[in-house]
């Protein structure tokens, strides 16, 4: 081992890596598995919680009017949307910052910065009196947990080879998208409790269903999740690593926009990713519009817990059965899944229903077929993130005029930088289905009095996906199989 390798064997957690080849399976096993382990399940819980917090709104929005705050339902509507809009927004830029700033440092910073919305909402929901543009402002302010999608998945993907790709960015995001369900389950539960004590703050008194006078501590919601934000950001400050390799400037990273595949992927992540997202934030409505008679919040949580449960298994799939076949199948599962849902939606007088199926609709069968969807937006999460990086590194390998050692190191280190760009600036596009999909719905309700004609759209964009899938990468002689 040279003079370098070994410094870089002797790193402490929170130095800079100057040395970093996954692809070298000596250095791999002697050394470069347990750094990147490491890495991965710090970045875990920071991403966790950055989707709790970008989630949060969704939570306390519904509780806004039982405490007092005289909101219009449209004001309602848009703190609840806000989230998903700056969030998306924000990934555009976080994409590029783990090669600017540091994937050690921009993990640390950027999860410090959900603290401002955490305790903002909590200190806000106390006060009944609180400006319409503070509670807007808090509200886009928890796009900082949307952003962090971006950089943290970017700053994954340097740290594993290529064959584990796939599985290593599964786990990161699919944990970390848990932190949807949790916050959706764990919120009701912890404002009926005084569990924060002192720190807390005062009760709030509200009248609930059964007209029952009760106390509530609404800004438990928030503030429970402050000291876990504060425990990961210190974690990821002084165990994680920043990779030197890994530097690049803006306008090495803004090659991905002459990509044709960077927008392929960006349209295929958006039919995983923004699906996901999107069914996630319309589930509650569309149950409660479609099954009145049903509590949504008794079920709407598991549909996302499936679904990133699932989503380390689509990575792994992808590395053993390959990135494209699993996408292709998956979409497939997808577009039949939609008219599942359709076949059991109560008939209404729209004009696009199925002319088949129960009159009066089945929430069982409903139910099911959106576990269903779930479940394959969570594969097709793990899958398509898995094809990304290994599409730029195989572009940049394929473009080498020689088997020059220096000059396919070269091709490696900027193919890992290019997918990485990738990786983040899809998850940005992908997050505006969570915008979109349940203003589809709204759009559909209002237009036509259901949501077929929104489902019969995403049917249409899911056999777009099956086809560019097939086409560019899972067909043989396809032009960039992966």
């Amino acid at each position: 081992m040279n003079a370098t390798a070994a410094d870089a064997g002797r790193t402490r957690p929170g130095r800079v890596l100057h040395v970093w080849t996954p692809e070298d399976r000596a250095f791999w096993v002697r050394e470069g598995e347990a750094i990147a382990t490491l890495n991965l399940w710090i970045s875990v819980p920071a991403l966790f919680l950055a989707f709790a917090i970008w989630q949060l709104w969704s939570v306390v929005a519904v509780s806004l009017p039982a405490l007092g705050f005289k909101y219009s339902t449209n004001q309602l509507f848009w703190l609840a949307a806000a989230p998903a809009l700056s969030g998306a927004t924000l990934r555009i830029f976080y994409s590029f910052m783990i090669p600017l700033v540091g994937g050690r440092r921009w993990t640390a910073i950027s999860t410090a910065s959900l603290l401002i919305p955490a305790i903002g909402i909590g200190v806000a929901v106390q006060d009944p009196t609180t400006s319409y543009p503070t509670m807007l402002v808090l509200a886009l302010l928890c796009g900082l947990g949307g952003g962090n999608f971006s950089s943290s998945m970017a700053n994954i993907s340097f740290f594993f080879p290529k064959e584990r790709k796939g599985s290593a960015l599964g786990v990161n995001a699919g944990l970390g998208n848990l932190g949807v369900s949790v916050v959706q389950f764990l919120a009701p539960l912890v404002v009926s409790v005084g569990i924060l004590g002192i720190f807390g703050g005062d009760p709030q008194g509200i009248v609930n269903k059964e007209g029952e006078h009760v106390h509530v501590w609404t800004q438990n919601a928030a503030f429970i999740w402050v000291p876990w934000i504060a425990v990961a950001a210190v974690a990821a400050w002084f165990f994680m690593n920043d990779i030197a390799d890994a530097k690049a400037s803006f306008a090495a990273q803004a090659a991905i926009f002459r990509r044709k595949h960077n927008w392929l992927m960006c349209i295929l992540y958006l039919g995983t990713f923004g699906s996901f997202i999107g069914f996630a934030a319309g589930f509650p409505l569309l149950i409660r519009s479609q099954f009145p008679g049903v509590n949504p919040l008794a079920f709407a949580w598991l549909g996302p817990l499936v679904g990133a449960l699932i989503r380390p298994v689509g990575g792994w799939l992808s590395d053993h059965l390959g990135g494209a076949r699993v996408t292709f199948w998956n979409f497939v599962v997808m577009a039949l899944a939609v008219i599942g849902v359709l076949f059991f939606l109560p008939k209404g007088t729209g004009g696009f229903a199925l002319p088949f199926g129960p009159a009066e609709g089945s929430f069982t069968g409903f139910f099911l077929m959106f576990l269903l969807l779930f479940l394959t937006t969570g594969i097709g999460n793990g899958s398509t993130f898995r094809m990304i990086p290994v599409i730029f590194l195989n572009q940049k390998l394929a473009e080498l005029r020689s088997d020059d050692e220096a000059e396919r190191a070269r091709a490696t280190r900027e193919g890992n930088t290019e997918g990485a760009a990738a990786l983040g600036f899809a998850g940005a596009l992908g997050a505006y289905g969570g915008f979109f999909i349940p203003k589809s719905y709204g759009s559909s309700i209002a237009a036509t009095g259901g949501p077929e004609a929104a489902l019969w759209i995403f049917t249409v964009f899911y056999g777009l996906c099956i086809v560019l899938t097939w086409w560019y990468y899972a067909r043989r002689n396809a032009e960039m199989p992966c």
